[in-house]
């Protein structure tokens, strides 16, 4: 397993290892010591959420405010989706920086953002599952998003494929508007939290 920063300071993608034979493949598709060394701390693990997805089918951009705000550690065990992560921490010197990483069942790799980053996916195939990891429990008053069709944001949404987005994610504001409502994350929490978690 090896695991690498991405262009979003606090985020990482790990490539996986698969082992097979005749009789199948398996995967370490998390690994808490290999984790935890590279972000310095433990992933605290509350919550574990899988969706399947249709071709098309668009979730988010998501995130939570900090504190405690909602890391994620996310795998596709089986489709395509493209995943993709961005910088919504007011402060933070990359704010509007994405990166994005093609999450494949058939080369598995997994991602984790900290608490702070927004996230968003794509399917790419018909029934292609997420599962993800996350540390920190569902709540709805602290949960928000942005379009992932703000033109500003530029995501890196393929052309060759329908997009679909829930009601809510395609009523969600631009980066800019907000930033405006006070929607977003702060860097200086964001570090805070960060530093508490590096301590514990």
């Amino acid at each position: 397993m090896e695991i690498r920063e991405l262009a979003v300071p606090d985020s990482y993608v790990l490539d996986l290892v698969p082992h097979g034979d005749t009789r199948g493949r398996f995967t370490e598709w998390y690994r808490a010591d290999v984790l935890s060394q590279a972000v310095g701390h433990a992933l605290p693990l509350a919550q574990a959420n899988h969706s399947v997805s249709s071709r098309g089918a668009l979730r988010g951009v998501h995130f939570a405010l900090v504190p405690p705000g909602q890391a994620k550690y996310i795998y596709c065990p089986a489709g395509r989706v493209l995943d993709v992560i961005i910088d919504v921490r007011v402060g933070s010197p990359t704010f509007g920086t994405h990166d994005a990483v093609l999450l494949d069942s058939e080369q598995p790799r997994a991602v984790y953002l900290a608490e702070g980053l927004g996230h968003a996916f794509v399917a790419l195939e018909d029934r292609s599952s997420v599962t993800y990891l996350v540390s920190s429990g569902y709540d709805p008053t602290r949960e928000f998003g942005v379009s992932p069709l703000d033109p500003d944001l530029d995501l890196p949404w393929p052309t060759d494929v329908e997009l679909e987005l829930s009601a809510k994610d395609r009523g969600a504001p631009t980066l800019a508007e907000a930033r405006e409502q006070g929607l977003l994350p702060t860097m200086a929490a964001c570090a805070e939290r960060y530093a508490r978690l590096r301590q514990a």
